[in-house]
C-alpha cells in the first residue's frame, strides 16, 4: 500500500511514528495538507519541529568548531599547512554561509556560541597537533567576521 493511501486514526498515526518514521512524516504532511488536524499527534509534531531547530543549531556549532580548529592549526602550525586544511576551511565556511542564507536568525546563534566553540576548537587542535592547550590564547585570535570571511587566513 502506498503512503498516500493511508488514512490513519490519531492512535494509528502515533504507532506509525515509532514503527516507520519516514512514513509518519509523509502521513502527517498529508494530514496537514488536507486539513485533518485532529488526526495529528501534536506532541510528536512539536517534538519533531523542536528537533529540527536544534539540528540546525548543532550544524552551526559543528561547522564552526571544525572551522575554528583548522584556523588554529593553520595559524599555529604554519610549517604543516596543507591543501586539505585549506579545503576544510573553505568547505565549512560555505556550509555556514548556506545555513545563514536559509535561516538568517542562526547568525545570532553563531555569535552567541563563538567564544565557547573556540574553547572546544582549542581542545581539538591541541589533541590533533600535539601542541599544549597553553600555546593558544584564552580568547579567539580571530573575530567572528574573520572566521566567515572567505578571503581571510591567519
Amino acid at each position: 500500500m502506498k503512503a498516500d493511501q493511508f488514512n490513519l486514526s490519531k492512535s494509528n498515526n502515533s504507532n506509525l511514528y515509532n514503527e516507520d518514521y519516514y512514513l509518519w512524516i509523509k502521513n502527517t504532511v498529508k494530514l496537514l495538507d488536507t486539513g485533518k488536524f485532529t488526526e495529528i499527534n501534536l506532541d510528536y509534531l512539536i517534538e519533531e519541529l523542536e528537533d529540527m531547530g536544534n539540528s540546525e543549531k548543532r550544524a552551526v556549532s559543528s561547522n564552526l568548531r571544525i572551522l575554528l580548529m583548522h584556523l588554529i592549526k593553520y595559524k599555529y602550525q604554519p610549517e604543516k599547512r596543507s591543501n586539505s586544511w585549506l579545503f576544510t576551511i573553505v568547505e565549512h565556511r560555505k556550509r555556514l554561509k548556506v545555513l545563514f542564507k536559509n535561516s538568517t536568525s542562526l547568525k545570532n546563534y553563531y555569535y552567541e556560541i563563538f567564544s565557547e566553540t573556540y574553547e572546544d576548537a582549542k581542545d581539538l587542535a591541541s589533541a590533533e597537533t600535539g601542541l599544549s592547550i597553553n600555546d593558544f590564547p584564552n580568547s579567539s585570535p580571530f573575530t567572528p567576521e574573520d572566521v566567515l570571511n572567505e578571503n581571510y587566513l591567519p
